[in-house]
């Protein structure tokens, strides 16, 4: 008699959907209330197998069993589809950076190829390069002269093979000894915009012509414009050499 009620009440527990292994159940990775596939099936599973193989007390212990084994490769199936979720996510990261390499090695190549033709061009000319004017009996570099100044003197700290000469002129007026100094002053001047550019100073030739040497300008206000200048003249070794004159 007292086997038959203690069948029955644990029929009614089992029947009765009464929690068991409530230690257990609190680590659950799903939201309260949204039991797994796995698990459920492995209960009734448990739950049918008991109660053949034991009656209603085996029934008990079967589904419990039962919805431990399915909850288990239920959170089995999570840790895989997570563990495929990091490895996607990584290939994507990789493949984004190998593109980034890619994109960086080619503004490389581009660059270089860039500085190879520059050097190219300037073997063929031997030298390049820009004046720059002045006002009568002035030495400083006006502000539109700044910038192609600063760009040759640019491409010139790019390739340390290359020197820059800088000569400084005057126009016929005025005295020799003052002309010569005048011009000399041009020519540091244009030197000093150079080095701000990243020129090193002892690759920068300077060289003060005073007045030119040529007398068909005399009178010639135009011509005279024409002669108030410093030449900038990139020149890569070997081509004709500019010595300094103090």
């Amino acid at each position: 008699m007292k086997t038959s009620t203690l069948r029955a009440t644990a029929l009614s527990l089992a029947l009765g959907g009464c929690p068991l292994l409530p230690a257990y159940a609190g680590e659950a990775v799903d939201p309260p209330g949204a039991g797994s596939k796995q698990a459920d099936l492995g209960a009734v599973t448990g739950l049918a197998v008991g109660a053949v193989a034991a009656g209603p007390i085996g029934a008990v212990v079967g589904g419990a069993a039962g919805a431990l084994i399915g909850d288990h490769y239920h959170r089995q199936a999570q840790s895989k589809a997570a563990l495929a979720a990091d490895l996607e996510r990584s290939e994507s990261e990789r493949a984004a950076l190998v593109h980034d390499v890619a994109q960086l090695n080619g503004s490389l190549s581009e660059a270089r190829a860039h500085s190879a033709a520059l050097a190219a061009q300037l073997g063929h000319t031997d030298q390049l390069g820009l004046d720059v004017s002045f006002r009568t009996d002035d030495d400083s570099v006006s502000a539109q002269a700044m910038s192609p100044l600063l760009k040759i003197g640019a491409l010139a700290a790019s390739m340390p093979q290359a020197q820059v000469s800088v000569a400084g002129y005057a126009d016929p007026r005025g005295s020799e000894a003052y002309n010569d100094e005048l011009s000399l002053r041009r020519a540091t001047n244009v030197a000093a915009v150079l080095t701000s550019a990243g020129v090193p100073r002892e690759r920068i030739l300077i060289e003060a012509h005073g007045k030119s040497a040529d007398g068909n300008t005399d009178g010639d206000l135009d011509a005279y414009a024409l002669e108030r200048r410093v030449t900038v003249r990139l020149q890569l070794p070997g081509s004709a050499q500019v010595a300094a004159r103090d």
